[in-house]
């Protein structure tokens, strides 16, 4: 017989006392504050370029005057979109369909070409968080300055200091605000209604809506709008591969990395280039450190490697430890050139091709397009009737809509049918972004209708006009009916 297994005996100790006792566990990591300091160089003058670029176009836009009106604005009330000399309207959308395509194809390209230049030279939240910054350096001074007023107790000093800067964000949100609503509303219709504080209700929401979404994704979230709530970051990867140009920290240069005098030479103490200074991290708006490799949390401000070049310049290395460069760059040394004839790979010409084609598709398309939108309804009434010793009348509505910022007049012409003719007038004039309606007649012979008996016939009703010295015609299909 089989000997039964011995059994397994599990000891049981004595808890201490303090097990027993409920431990709280915070599921949430507390968020350190970001103190990001400041920096001078070639790529940070670029991005101040850009700072003052994009905001000049953003707030001096709604001023400008076109033909009389706002050159830019977004009427949604008349459903019109007015863009300089363009009026667009409802049925023009298929423009707007485009231009999200071009963004879309053109945020490949250059994001294959050289990561995320768009994230950090042009984003609304890198624009906003540098103006927002430097704001705060100028009233509470620089990192350090910054760290230790934080720390410090409330005071009078500090009381004035955090309410000034808070005082001059919350002035930038609302301009801000209110010229964005410039573009949906005359920014000055708006500016008189500021003055009496009689806004509309959805004015009101908007300006203080996007003013207090500036202030907080400027002034607060910052880095991690970026970092946690910008989905690009998130498939930048699925663009970019060896070949683009990103961000890069030298690692076969720079390591070990270790403090050092200036006098000292660095092979004979076993040391990199890295003096282990920390200054690219603490330029980093997103607190990364780009000497463990590229992250998503990298925005490519390039703010690191100006530090680092002015670090490099101080300690009379050659520059470059932090710079742009691929992956492959990297790893295999390769020169500029090398790098540089790496960047035109099926990858990019593909989204460069499609980028082209797209824009020039857009282009054409919206140079040819009428700038009128005409409409034909048959007479459902009386699909058709003999008149007058068997002449065959079929009725029909004509509509036209003017899309010019002057009256038009339009001339109609029928085609389609040997022997077909308009009997009512032909001109139509409509009054400039008006709507000009009449009733066409057409008749038909009875000696031309014996063929056509009992048929619905194809026709093609032809609307043309004069604008600015040049025809602009278009064509409506239509049918016209011979009863047996």
């Amino acid at each position: 017989m089989n000997q039964p297994s011995p059994s397994v005996v599990i000891p049981i100790r004595k808890q201490a006392p303090e097990a027993d006792q409920d431990i709280m566990v915070s599921l949430y990591e507390k968020q350190i504050k970001i103190y990001p300091r400041s920096v001078s160089g070639w790529y940070a003058r670029w991005r101040w370029l850009m700072v003052w670029l994009t905001q000049a176009v953003f707030y001096a836009l709604p001023w400008l005057q076109w033909n009389g009106r706002q050159a830019v604005l977004f009427d949604l009330t008349e459903r019109r979109f007015y863009v300089l000399g363009l009026v667009l309207h409802p049925q023009d959308f298929i423009y707007l369909a485009a231009l999200l395509v071009i963004s879309a194809m053109a945020l490949f390209f250059f994001t294959a070409v050289a990561g995320r230049l768009w994230c950090g030279y042009a984003c609304p939240q890198t624009v906003y968080t540098e103006i927002f910054l430097w704001v705060e350096r100028r009233l509470e001074g620089d990192r350090t300055a910054r760290m230790r007023l934080d720390a410090a107790p409330w005071g009078l000093e500090k009381l004035a200091r955090k309410s000034a800067k808070q005082l001059v964000w919350i002035t930038i949100g609302l301009i801000t605000g209110f010229t964005f609503v410039g573009y949906f509303t005359p920014i000055r219709t708006l500016l008189g209604e500021a003055m009496s504080l009689s806004f509309s209700p959805w004015e009101w929401f908007w300006v203080f809506f996007y003013g207090f979404a500036t202030y907080g994704n400027a002034g607060y979230l910052r880095e991690q709008v970026c970092k946690y709530m910008c989905p690009y970051a998130r498939f930048q990867s699925a663009l970019i591969d060896m070949d683009s140009l990103v961000i890069a920290y030298d690692t076969g240069r720079g390591e070990a990395r270790g403090s050092r005098s200036r006098k000292a030479d660095p092979k004979s103490l076993g040391l990199g280039d890295c003096i282990d200074c920390t200054l690219c991290v603490q330029v980093c708006p997103t607190g990364i450190d780009i000497r463990n490799g590229l992250q998503n949390e990298c925005i490519g401000c390039a703010a690191c490697i100006d530090v680092c070049d002015d670090v490099m310049g101080k300690m009379g290395y050659e520059t470059g430890l932090i710079r742009y460069s691929s992956g492959n760059g990297i790893v295999n040394a390769w020169s500029p050139r090398q790098i540089l004839r790496r960047i035109w790979r099926p990858r990019v010409l593909i989204y460069g091709a499609i980028l082209l084609a797209t824009s020039l598709v857009f282009v054409v398309s919206l140079s040819l397009r009428n700038g009128f939108v005409v409409d034909v309804i048959k007479d459902r009434g009386t699909l058709a009737r003999v008149v007058g010793k068997g002449v065959v009348e079929n009725v029909y509505r004509m509509q036209i809509t003017n899309g010019a910022e002057q009256a038009e007049q339009f001339n109609i012409s029928v085609s389609g049918l040997p022997g077909l003719s308009i009997v009512t007038p032909t001109l139509l004039n409509v009054d400039a972004l008006g709507i000009g309606s009449m009733p066409v007649r057409l008749v038909f012979s009875p000696e031309a209708a014996e063929a056509y008996r009992g048929q619905a016939n194809p026709i093609v009703f032809e609307i043309q006009t004069i604008q600015s010295g040049q025809t602009k015609t278009t064509h409506v299909k239509s049918t016209f009916f011979v009863p047996r």
